[in-house]
């Protein structure tokens, strides 16, 4: 039988896995969705699916040149995936730091390169890079505290609130609601890709591509919260799993 103090550790969450850094996370993702589709062509970079079907379209109207193009977002995308799945090992191992902390260094450096981009650059430059990076975010923050969630786009969120509120009229008169702590948790990650959206109009009309910096705010915060983990609170714990991996 567990002790209390293993059951206690059991029930601890990295400093990776907490809502709050979720929800910073989705408010970034919101803020590039407006980002990209207001200056960088039109487009939304932080999932693919649309540039599978543009390619789909492209190449069913026989226009092989620019259906073949799509092959580059998409690769970029794939490349997030395959790098962030080899190299947290490597990472945690050689420095005192989390793959995850390191990633949002990786994250705030591409931010402030995009922000020199001049409006007259090709669009393709930012919509690769974030491509990349919205890439090895998703497949690197997967669980916040115990529930399955995105952080670069909000499709699954919204199927997961009509699944909850479904439940909710299910279990309408019943005294135990566990059902409510997932769609809280979803319905909190939508307003906040939508408020990041609304901030990111904003700036974007403000200050165009130079707008992107002020995601630089919440990714300073949430690194400066992963590093102090990784250095003193949870340095015994670099072994330690998030959950989701």
């Amino acid at each position: 039988m567990m002790n209390e103090k293993t059951q206690v550790s059991d029930r601890y969450y990295l400093m990776c896995e907490r809502n709050w850094i979720y929800y910073a996370l989705m408010c970034i993702a919101g803020f590039f969705g407006a980002y990209t589709y207001l200056l960088r062509g039109n487009v939304f970079c932080n999932a693919q699916t649309g540039n599978v079907v543009l390619m789909g379209m492209a190449l069913g109207a026989g226009k092989w040149s620019e259906g073949l193009y799509y092959l580059i977002p998409i690769t970029a995308y794939l490349m997030g995936a395959f790098i962030s799945e080899l190299v947290p090992n490597p990472i945690k191992h050689r420095l005192p730091v989390r793959w995850d902390t390191f990633l949002i260094a990786v994250e705030m450096l591409a931010v402030i390169c995009l922000g020199f981009v001049p409006e007259s650059a090709p669009v393709q430059i930012s919509q690769i890079t974030i491509n990349f990076i919205a890439s090895m975010q998703y497949n690197t923050f997967r669980q916040a505290q115990g529930v399955p969630v995105a952080t670069t786009f909000v499709t699954n969120h919204i199927r997961q609130i009509g699944v909850g509120l479904a439940k909710e009229l299910q279990h309408l008169h019943a005294e135990d609601k566990p059902h409510r702590k997932k769609l809280t948790k979803h319905l909190e990650m939508l307003l906040y890709f939508l408020g990041g959206a609304v901030i990111g109009t904003v700036f974007c009309n403000l200050f165009l591509g130079k707008a992107i910096w002020i995601t630089l705010i919440p990714f300073a915060v949430i690194f400066a919260a992963l590093l102090h983990a990784d250095l003193t609170t949870e340095k015994d714990m670099v072994e330690k799993k998030p959950s989701g991996h």
